[in-house]
């Protein structure tokens, strides 16, 4: 007890205050891996049972975002993006360590690491091969809050490294691809892939999936506590609004296995292929953020987020990317399909991960920071 209350109290220990000291998952949350195996076969049963309702479902689309799958997210992410306090953005700015290391990881190695496992795995595909580099070069800017959430992360680092990741996706996604799909592997002597990506396309769906959820968010805060004080809105309306999280995540693994459970189903071996490389993928870039985030002292809560914030990847661009490109029936658009069924399962095992190491965490943290004294 001594040890976590000062913890708490030490202010060389790098740490978000206001982040609840929850030391395990809800009842509810741990069965959130049975939840998601369930919709994912519901969403494979539903479109295999009523195809038809399951093209009906895909058709609604605006520039090829499925208006769904946007709903989904966007009942996922408001509860997140409402607990966020908004007035400790400057803190997370100023934290040099956490902002670089994010973006270096997010930028340079993650594409990096996913065009090496890409060609390292699928030399002889290069459809599936492409569709993983798409799905590499988009960093995550909505499940990844979920994530980050269950795993007792910092709200307000993970809010602000998402902004940041939706800006570099609008500025830098089109010609990341023209570099990773064309002149690298030009230069390398391996088979490039030409590739017109529209930069209204990513604007759109950072704006669908991030920026409406986000201005809900900051919207909800700001009038529920004027109106109703902070004491209410925490207490009170964040309480009500929780669950819909898991409702929203839940609903968008069922639409998203709709749409392409025939897809998944008919190329067994295919997603096999597909899902080794992705495996390796996860592993290695939440491996390598929680390592950094101890090598920099960061604090449990911040080094989480970094963790889950450079393993997670945006799925809905890639396979929006990848069939406005390749068309809907191409082996990119089946590689990005495949995402979503590998990075769920895998990111909750890493949750837990992130929950059994947090008390070796901070107690180490604290010697460390006691040697140094």
């Amino acid at each position: 007890m001594k040890t976590e209350n000062k913890i708490l109290t030490d202010p060389k220990i790098d740490r978000e205050p206001d982040m609840p000291r929850k030391l395990s998952l809800s009842t509810r949350d741990k069965l959130l891996p049975l939840f998601i195996i369930f919709s994912m076969a519901l969403g494979i049963l539903i479109d295999k049972i009523f195809p038809a309702f399951s093209h009906s479902l895909n058709t609604v689309q605006i520039d090829n975002t499925s208006m769904p799958i946007a709903f989904g997210l966007l009942i996922m992410m408001y509860p997140v993006l409402a607990k966020v306090k908004f007035n400790e953005v400057a803190k997370v700015t100023a934290n040099k360590k956490l902002l670089v290391t994010s973006l270096f990881l997010n930028w340079i190695l993650g594409p990096m690491v996913m065009f090496a496992l890409a060609w390292l795995f699928l030399p002889n595909l290069p459809a599936y091969r492409s569709g993983l580099i798409l799905v590499g070069l988009a960093r995550c800017i909505a499940m990844v809050l979920i994530w980050n959430d269950l795993a007792c992360g910092n709200r307000t680092a993970a809010a602000v490294l998402v902004a940041i990741n939706s800006i570099f996706q609008i500025l830098a996604y089109a010609g990341l691809g023209y570099l990773y799909l064309h002149l690298f592997p030009e230069w390398l002597g391996l088979s490039s892939t030409s590739i017109h990506v529209s930069t209204a396309l990513i604007a759109q769906n950072v704006a669908i999936f991030l920026g409406i959820p986000l201005l809900l968010g900051f919207a909800s805060r700001f009038i529920g506590e004027r109106r109703k004080g902070s004491i209410w809105y925490e207490d009170v309306f964040l309480k009500k609004v929780s669950p819909f999280a898991l409702y929203g995540l839940l609903f968008t693994i069922v639409v998203l296995f709709t749409f392409q459970g025939n897809a998944i189903t008919g190329h067994p071996v295919i997603v096999g292929k597909i899902a080794l490389p992705l495996l390796c993928y996860f592993a290695i870039m939440w491996g390598l953020g929680f390592t950094l985030g101890k090598a920099y002292k960061l604090s449990y809560e911040n080094t989480v987020t970094l963790a889950f914030t450079a393993a997670g990847n945006n799925f809905e661009l890639a396979i929006a990317v990848a069939i406005s490109t390749f068309g809907i029936a191409s082996g990119q658009a089946l590689a990005g399909t495949v995402g979503p069924l590998i990075e769920v399962p895998v990111l909750v095992a890493l949750v837990y991960a992130a929950l059994y190491l947090r008390p070796k965490y901070n107690k180490k943290l604290l010697s460390r920071e006691n040697a140094a004294s």
